[in-house]
């Protein structure tokens, strides 16, 4: 296996290659964007502003991703959403909680949402699914209060009109199926390494 490297396409960012290099965009600025004809798989987490937006509270992805985002130096790393689904710990691991969507995804580079889970749209800890989509559905006049090249993310399965609209989701700022397409990829590498590196 030799390893190759190269840049994106307007050369912010640079990348290495084990392998086979195939066509890649590494960096999501509007230049790129337009080149490719695509959305990116991957942005320099070093530079973006980072926003993750919903049930944080009872998500491994939110966690995994505050820890590995913190880890790569994410420069502002916010939690966003009403204070019962907020953890109290969160400002100790680095992050900005802001229980206001205008306030949590104003200016940031990437919009994180996370999945509502059915057993959380009532009781105690939400009214109901549809206050939560009122305050804190992702929408796409809501997406212009992020940077005009934001990308938006979600883990899946999508409820539509619950934590994202679906002209959201369908939109050309979504990258979600490239994220879930990309993300076995990475997860298959990771257990190879892991199991390269037993006994």
């Amino acid at each position: 296996m030799t390893n190759r490297s190269g840049s994106c396409l307007c050369g912010a960012v640079t990348y290495q290659v084990s392998g086979a290099l195939r066509p890649v965009v590494a960096c999501h600025c509007s230049q790129c964007r337009k080149a490719s004809g695509h959305h990116v798989a991957a942005t320099s987490a070093a530079r973006a502003d980072v926003a993750i937006v919903g049930d944080v509270a009872h998500s491994r992805v939110a966690r995994s991703n505050i820890h590995a985002l913190t880890t790569l130096g994410c420069p502002d790393l916010r939690v966003v959403g009403p204070k019962t689904l907020v953890p109290n710990d969160m400002a100790q691991m680095g992050v900005r909680v802001c229980n206001d969507l205008r306030s949590g995804i104003d200016g940031v580079d990437v919009v994180i949402t996370l999945r509502l889970q059915n057993e959380r749209m009532s009781g105690a800890l939400l009214p109901s699914a549809q206050e939560f989509f009122k305050s804190y559905g992702l929408t796409p006049e809501r997406l212009q209060w992020a940077k005009p090249d934001a990308i938006v993310m979600h883990p899946g399965p999508i409820n539509r009109g619950v934590e994202i609209a679906s002209s959201v989701v369908d939109g050309p700022q979504a990258v979600i199926l490239s994220q879930v397409t990309f993300g076995i990829a990475v997860r298959m590498a990771v257990m190879s390494i892991v199991a390269s590196h037993e006994g």
